[in-house]
């Protein structure tokens, strides 16, 4: 009998005990983050970073340059979405990262105006961006924005070749291997999927054809919208890239979408010999260990810049990051 009593009394002080605990939001799910970049890009056209979707103290960089979030860099003058979207939701960490394009300047506030006093047009800008997401709010998020080259005086010069953003804007959509299903039971871990992406950064800098390529024989590379190569493999294998680039340095693997085994990095590409760094976004598709697309975007930026997200050490660093 006292038995019975003692189960009747910790069940009503435990069971309300139980239910009195707050709800825990559930993870989002690749649907909700990619939701977030969209929310991401309407809150920058509106020029305002509500408290209902940013965490009062996000985190905000553009080009490895730590700003005000809100009021600077694209957040300032951006007018419009493009038409490229290229999303990489990673539900282990509740991050997304993005690449695609958007419209700045125009009608948008601080536009120049046109010859004739015509409001300007719009100018088709690149972006890769990622955002962390923590309790259902914003609380990291960094950019990279590849702009057309600009004139302070005067309308920009005049180039026959389409810019990053048009160019990336012309391949309509991201290519059908990148949206494919891995099988469940062919699926890599989170880390084993960033290894093999990091084998294309160590393999490229120390391009000596004997180290290990993990290709697919149909393995291309697009930079920029551009087609570079049809021949990953081939290309490591031979050894023609020697001494392309000096050092690729604060490897920081961002968003791993393990359902399509696409993988997105940021980092740089240093040459020494004339002082350039190219500043960069990657996505790497991967299956069965081995690498069969990439898509990059980048653009130069101060030799030895950092990313915003690194130390010193970190950012001069060969070492791949695992951020979470």
């Amino acid at each position: 009998m006292r038995m019975r009593w003692l189960v009747a009394a910790l069940f009503f002080v435990i069971v309300p005990a139980v239910l009195a605990q707050p709800t825990v939001k559930p993870a989002c799910d690749r649907a909700c983050l990619e939701n977030y970049i969209d929310r991401y890009l309407d809150a920058m056209i509106a020029h305002e970073a509500s408290p209902d979707l940013f965490h009062k103290n996000c985190r905000f960089t553009e080009n490895g340059i730590e700003l005000p979030l809100g009021g600077e860099g694209l957040w300032y003058g951006m007018s419009g979405k493009g038409t490229y979207k290229f999303y990489v939701p990673d539900v282990e960490t509740q991050q997304v990262a993005f690449i695609g394009t958007v419209r700045e300047g125009g009608a948008a506030r601080g536009a120049k105006a046109a010859p004739g006093g015509k409001p300007a047009s719009p100018t088709t800008v690149g972006v890769a961006i990622r955002l962390k997401i923590v309790e259902g709010l914003i609380t990291e998020a960094e950019q990279l924005v590849i702009r057309p080259e600009q004139s302070l005086s005067g309308p920009p010069p005049a180039s026959t070749s389409p810019s990053t953003a048009e160019a990336v804007e012309k391949m309509g959509a991201p290519h059908e291997i990148f949206t494919q299903t891995i099988p469940e039971a062919e699926r890599m871990t989170r880390e084993e999927l960033i290894e093999v992406g990091n084998y294309y950064f160590t393999g490229l800098q120390r391009n000596d054809g004997k180290g290990y390529y993990p290709f697919t024989d149909d393995c291309v590379r697009y930079e920029n919208g551009k087609l570079m190569t049809t021949e990953c493999k081939k290309q490591f294998e031979s050894g023609q890239l020697k001494g392309i680039v000096t050092r690729i340095r604060d490897r920081r693997f961002v968003a791993v979408d393990r359902e399509r085994g696409n993988v997105y990095a940021f980092g740089f590409f240093d040459h020494l010999p004339i002082n350039w760094t190219w500043q960069l976004a990657e996505i790497f598709k991967i299956e069965k260990g081995q690498i069969r697309r990439i898509e990059a975007i980048f653009h130069r930026a101060p030799y030895g810049i950092n990313s915003g997200w690194s130390t010193y050490e970190q950012g001069m660093s060969e070492e791949l990051q695992s951020i979470r």
